[in-house]
């Protein structure tokens, strides 16, 4: 069992940026992949970045490119999302999980967080 929570979400203006946490506990936590997803409202769930367990290898969705980058520091257990240049359309849940390989794919994830909110304003 995996146990993970989400920080780092908030209200931000377009252009700030947000750095979103996830810490995990429990079981071998540092062996899993990572990935952040994200839903808006009215919309499905969505990938946003992925990290092996190593972290040497993260993937990103192709519209956040340059924007957005995922790191994590095993030691602690926490996995981060960096967000730059935010856009409206970046509001969301973001929710980070885990997964035993590296994937875009949602259903690979079998631990998910609560989710913390970003919002941003025009």
């Amino acid at each position: 069992q995996v146990q993970l929570v989400e920080s780092g979400g908030g209200l931000v203006q377009a252009g700030g940026s947000l750095r979103l946490s996830c810490a995990a506990s429990g079981r071998t936590s540092s062996m899993y992949a990572m990935g952040w997803f994200r839903q808006a409202p009215g919309k499905e769930r969505e990938f946003v970045a992925a990290i092996s367990w190593s972290g040497g290898r993260t993937y990103y969705a192709d519209s956040l490119k340059g924007r957005f980058t995922i790191s994590r520091d095993n030691a602690k257990n926490t996995v981060y999302l960096q967000t730059n240049s935010l856009k409206p359309e970046d509001t969301a849940v973001y929710y980070c999980a885990t997964s035993w390989v590296v994937s875009i794919d949602a259903a690979r994830y079998d631990y998910w967080g609560q989710g913390t909110q970003v919002t941003v304003s025009s």
